[in-house]
């Protein structure tokens, strides 16, 4: 069993992540929520949900080089870690198993 199933927005979150690759620092992480979610999420919400997930075990972070652009403050790059996919493949199985049937409802016209 799973230590804990993910919410909507972890999950969108964690696919961020694994999109963005090596890129995955707070700001690219945002930007790709707003463009391809629509989700709009402010630095706070942010990051107290990568720490939540962190805490799950679902991502890690490393410090990436500090630069003069950020005043000489690292920046963290995040990672999804193997049971984070994994939580992301339960919830992708589980999604596919409750809208089997349920196309024609589903579809946008």
């Amino acid at each position: 069993m799973r230590k804990s199933s993910l919410g909507e927005f972890e999950q969108i979150l964690l696919l961020a992540i694994l999109r963005l690759e090596h890129r995955a620092f707070g700001t690219p992480i945002a930007e790709e929520l707003e463009n391809r979610a629509g989700r709009a999420v402010s630095r706070g919400a942010l990051y107290s949900s990568l720490d939540r997930l962190e805490k799950k075990g679902y991502l890690r972070w490393e410090v990436g080089a500090a630069t003069s652009k950020r005043g000489g403050q690292p920046k963290r790059r995040f990672e999804v870690t193997p049971a984070g996919v994994d939580a992301l493949q339960h919830a992708h199985e589980a999604w596919l198993a409750m809208t089997d049937g349920l196309e024609d409802v589903l579809r946008r016209t």
